[in-house]
C-alpha cells in the first residue's frame, strides 16, 4: 500500500495532541505506527514525523494550560455563582437548544455583585434576543457560574475538550439590550441560518424539525429518545454535517456555475471554465461549513473538498489520500485540539475506511451480475467500511453496538442521502415560493420520519445488539497500530489480526481486574459537582453505590454523565446495593438512570421521603425500583452489622428508623465500613443533631477515612465528632464555587486543626481510597487546582 507523506505528516501533527490526555498510550501508538510504516517512509519523513507529533503535543499542552489558567482565574474571581452585569460581544454562531438561544460571548466591563472579573472572558449564555448574530454587542445581566467539569479516575479528562470549546463560565440571561449590530460575512451567515431555522420550524412536521435542523444547520437538538435511537442504530452520521452534505450543496453549485460560465463563448474559449468554478468552490466549501454549524466533521470535510477544488483549479488530478491529509493538516493547524472533537475523529475514520476497505469491497460487489444485488452489495460495502474504523470510537460513547445497524444503514441511507438531504438543503433556497417550500418540507419530513422509524426499529432490535466495553487508552493504542498494520501489511493480515488479539487479551483482563478488585476495599468519592455519590468495591467483588448526585433545575444527569460511564470503564454491569442516604435531589438525581440501565440488587432508603413526600422525581425513583423488582429495604431491617467477604458494614443511623419531624439531613444513613484494621465512616448529610445522637449513643465511630457530612457545611463535622472519629483522611463532595459556600471555612479550620488530610472533589476531582485491610493509600483524578 502506498503511503501518502502529507497524510502521515498531518496525522502525526493532529494526533500528537492526544498525548495531552494519555501521554504513554499516545506515544506508544505513535511509535508503533512509525515502526509499521518504517520501510515505506523516506529518511526525511522518518525524522519529521516524531517532530510533528511532539509539536502537536506541545501545542495541545499550551492550549490546555492557557485555558486552565484562564478558567482558574475566572473561578477564583467570581467565587459563588453571581448576578453579573457586563458588555457582551457574540463570538460564535448562536444556536437554538430546547426553546432558547445559546451563544458564546466575550464579556468586558463586568461587575458581579461588586467583584471584578478578568476582561475578555468567554462564556456561554442562554436566552436573549432570538435574532443575534456574530459581532452583535449587547449589555446583559446574567446569572453566571464557572464551567462545570466532572473529573474522575478511569474516565477521560474533560479538560482538553473544554479547552477546545474555550468558555470558562455559563449562565442564563436575565436581561439584555442590543447596543450594536454585527456586520461582515459571519453576521450574514448567521442571519441566513436564523432564516433557515425559522422556515424549518414553520413548515416541517413537528417530529421532523430536530432532524432537519441537524441536517441543514448542524444543531444537535434531537428529542432524547430519538438521539439515543440514532446513536444505538449507527445512523447518527445521516444527521451529521459531513462530506456528503458538501457534495450535494457545493459540488452541485459548482457544476451549475460551470454550466453558466460555459454559455459565455468569449470566456470559455480562452480558459477552462471548470477551473474558475473550482476556484470559487473553495470559498463555497468554507462558507457552507460555517453555515452548517462549523462542527469538526463539517470543517474537515470542507477542507478536504477545498483541497480537491484547488487541485482541479490547478489542472491537477486530486488524490483521495492527499486531500484527506490536507484536510487533517489544515484542521490541526487551525485548531491544536481538533483531535478532541469526536465528530472530527469519526469523520476522518469513516473516510479512511471508505478509501481503504470500501474500494475493494465495492469492486467485489460490482461483479455481481444482477443489478439490484450489486447495488445492495455496494451499499453494504460502504456501510461496513465506514463503520469498522469508527467502532472503537463509538464504543467510547455507547455501551452497545448493533449488527442491525448494517441493515438500518442500507435501508435508511438512500432515504437520508438521496431524498431527505437534497430536499432539506434545497428548502432554504425556495422560501420565496411558499407552495414549493411547503411541498419540499412535506416531502423531506416524510423521508426523515421514515429514517427515524428505521432508527428506532434498529435500536429496539435487542437480539442483534451486543455489549462492548469502553476501550482503555492502551487498547485504543493497540487498535490504532493494528489498524494501520492491517492495511499496510496486506499479505500478513492474518498475523496482524492474531497479534492484535494477543495484545488486547491481557489488556482487557487487566482492565477487568482493576474494575472489580478482589480482596480489597475501595472507596471512590465521585466528582458529580455540588452533590454526593460514592462507589464502594467490597472485598468479595460486590459493589455498592451510595447516592447519585443531582442538580435541581438542571438537565445534567450525573447518572448518565458520570456514574454509568465510570461503571462501563470499570467493566461493572451490576450494582448490588444502592444506598440513598436521604431523599434530597443532590443525592438521588442520578440514581434513576442507574436503576433503568443496569441490574440492581437492593435499594436502601430511609423511608422518610415516601412517608412525608419528596417530590415527583423521588417518587419515580421508587416506582422504577419496584417495576424492576429491586428489593427495597428500610432502617428497621438494616440497622446492625452485615458482612461482605471479610468486610463488615454497620448501619449506625437512623436506627431503629427515621425520626419524624427531623430534617432529612439529620435522618441520613450513616454507615461504617471495616476491613481488617481499616475503617471508613460515611456521614451522608448528617448535621449537628444526628452527630450528637451518634456520639451520645456510645457507638464506635472511629475511622481512617471520613466522608465529611453535608458537603462540609458549618452545621456538620463538629470538633467532638472529629475527636471521636480521629480520621487521617477526609473527603468533601462539593461543586466548584457552589452557591452554598461549601465547604465552609469553619469546617476547613476544624479539619486542619485535627491534622486531617483533606481531599475535595471540586479541587482534586474524584478521590479513590483503597486498603487491603492493612495498608491504605489515596489517589486523586487530578492535582490540586
Amino acid at each position: 500500500m502506498r503511503v501518502d507523506s502529507v497524510l502521515v505528516a498531518a496525522a502525526a501533527l493532529s494526533f500528537g495532541a492526544l498525548a495531552e490526555a494519555s501521554p504513554a498510550a499516545a506515544s506508544v501508538a505513535a511509535a508503533g505506527v512509525l515502526l509499521v510504516l518504517w520501510p515505506r517512509l523516506s529518511p526525511r519523513l522518518l525524522v519529521t514525523l516524531p517532530l510533528l507529533f511532539a509539536v502537536g503535543a506541545l501545542r495541545a499542552h499550551l492550549a490546555v494550560s492557557e485555558f486552565e489558567a484562564t478558567r482558574m482565574a475566572f473561578r477564583d474571581a467570581l467565587g459563588a455563582p453571581a448576578r453579573c452585569a457586563a458588555h457582551a460581544r457574540v463570538v460564535a454562531s448562536p444556536v437554538w437548544q430546547g426553546d432558547s438561544l445559546r451563544f458564546r460571548a466575550e464579556l468586558t466591563r463586568m461587575d458581579c455583585e461588586g467583584r471584578a472579573l478578568p476582561e475578555g472572558s468567554v462564556v456561554v449564555l442562554y436566552g436573549g434576543p432570538g435574532d443575534l448574530v456574530r459581532g452583535d454587542e449587547l449589555d446583559v445581566v446574567a446569572q453566571l457560574a464557572p464551567v462545570r467539569l466532572f473529573i474522575n479516575p478511569d474516565l477521560a479528562d474533560p479538560t482538553p475538550g473544554a479547552a477546545r470549546r474555550g468558555h470558562v463560565a455559563s449562565g442564563g440571561i436575565l436581561g439584555a439590550t442590543v447596543v450594536r449590530r454585527g456586520w461582515g460575512l459571519g453576521a450574514l451567515v448567521d442571519r441566513a441560518r436564523a432564516h433557515a431555522r425559522r422556515r424549518i420550524v414553520a413548515t416541517f412536521a413537528p417530529d421532523a424539525v430536530g432532524m432537519a435542523r441537524a441536517l441543514v444547520l448542524g444543531e444537535t437538538d434531537l428529542d432524547p429518545e430519538d438521539d439515543a435511537a440514532f446513536r444505538k442504530s449507527g445512523l447518527s452520521h445521516l444527521l451529521a454535517v459531513s462530506g456528503t452534505h458538501l457534495v450535494f450543496a457545493v459540488v452541485a453549485l459548482v457544476r451549475a456555475l460551470r454550466g453558466v460560465l460555459a454559455r459565455f463563448p468569449a470566456l470559455a474559449l480562452r480558459i477552462e471554465v471548470g477551473r474558475i468554478a473550482a476556484a470559487l468552490g473553495v470559498a463555497l466549501s468554507l462558507v457552507y461549513a460555517d453555515f452548517a454549524g462549523g462542527s469538526g466533521s463539517a470543517w474537515r470535510a470542507a477542507w478536504m473538498l477545498a483541497a480537491a477544488f484547488v487541485a482541479r483549479a490547478l489542472s491537477r488530478q486530486p488524490r483521495g489520500a492527499r486531500v484527506l491529509g490536507l484536510s487533517l493538516l489544515v484542521g490541526a493547524l487551525v485548531d491544536p485540539l481538533a483531535a478532541f472533537d469526536i465528530s472530527f475523529l469519526l469523520s476522518a475514520a469513516a473516510t479512511v475506511g471508505l478509501m481503504t476497505v470500501g474500494r475493494p469491497l465495492a469492486e467485489l460487489a460490482k461483479r455481481l451480475r444482477w443489478r439490484p444485488l450489486s447495488w445492495l452489495g455496494e451499499s453494504v460495502a460502504a456501510t461496513v467500511s465506514s463503520m469498522l474504523p469508527c467502532a472503537p470510537l463509538l464504543a467510547l460513547l455507547s455501551p452497545s453496538l448493533t449488527a442491525a445497524g448494517i441493515v438500518a444503514n442500507v435501508m435508511a441511507a438512500p432515504l437520508g442521502e438521496i431524498a431527505a438531504l437534497p430536499l432539506c438543503l434545497a428548502h432554504p433556497a425556495v422560501t420565496w415560493w411558499p407552495a414549493l417550500e411547503r411541498g419540499i418540507a412535506l416531502s423531506a419530513s416524510g423521508a426523515l420520519l421514515v429514517v427515524r422509524r428505521i432508527a428506532h426499529a434498529s435500536a429496539d432490535a435487542e437480539a442483534f445488539a451486543f455489549a462492548v466495553p469502553m476501550p482503555t487508552a492502551a487498547e485504543l493504542a493497540v487498535l490504532a497500530v493494528g489498524g494501520v498494520a492491517l492495511f499496510v501489511l496486506a499479505r500478513r493480515r492474518a498475523v496482524v489480526a492474531l497479534a492484535m488479539a494477543v495484545a488486547l487479551t491481557p489488556l482487557e483482563l487487566a482492565a477487568r481486574r482493576h474494575g472489580a478488585p478482589k480482596g480489597v476495599l475501595r472507596v471512590t468519592a465521585l466528582d458529580v459537582g455540588q452533590g454526593d455519590s460514592t462507589l464502594v468495591d467490597l472485598p468479595d467483588g460486590r459493589l455498592m453505590l451510595i447516592d447519585g448526585g443531582g442538580f435541581v433545575g438542571s438537565p445534567v444527569d450525573p447518572g448518565q454523565s458520570v456514574i454509568l460511564p465510570l461503571l462501563r470503564a470499570r467493566r461493572r454491569s451490576r450494582v448490588d446495593v444502592i444506598v440513598l442516604s436521604h431523599p434530597h435531589p443532590d443525592h438521588f438525581g442520578g440514581l434513576g438512570s442507574v436503576l433503568r440501565e443496569i441490574p440492581v440488587g437492593e435499594l436502601w432508603d430511609t423511608g422518610q421521603g415516601e412517608r412525608e413526600g419528596a417530590g415527583p422525581t423521588y417518587a419515580r425513583l421508587l416506582q422504577t425500583a419496584r417495576a424492576r423488582h429491586v428489593a427495597l429495604k428500610r432502617p428497621t431491617e438494616l440497622c446492625g452489622t452485615r458482612t461482605f467477604g471479610g468486610a463488615h458494614l454497620e448501619v449506625l443511623s437512623p436506627c431503629p428508623t427515621f425520626s419524624p419531624g427531623k430534617h432529612a439531613n439529620d435522618n441520613s444513613f450513616v454507615l461504617r465500613l471495616g476491613y481488617g484494621s481499616r475503617h471508613v465512616l460515611l456521614m451522608g448529610d448528617a448535621e449537628a443533631d444526628e452527630e450528637s445522637a451518634l456520639l451520645g449513643g456510645g457507638v464506635d465511630v472511629s475511622a481512617d477515612l471520613l466522608k465529611v457530612g453535608h458537603h462540609g457545611s458549618r452545621t456538620s463535622t463538629s470538633a467532638a465528632l472529629l475527636s471521636r472519629v480521629k480520621p487521617s483522611v477526609a473527603t468533601i463532595s462539593c461543586g466548584v464555587r457552589n452557591r452554598f459556600g461549601h465547604p465552609h471555612a469553619v469546617t476547613l479550620q476544624k479539619l486542619s486543626a485535627a491534622r486531617v488530610t483533606l481531599y475535595r472533589t471540586d479541587r482534586r476531582g474524584g478521590v479513590v481510597w483503597r486498603t487491603d485491610g492493612d495498608a491504605a493509600h489515596v489517589e486523586t483524578a487530578r492535582k490540586s487546582r
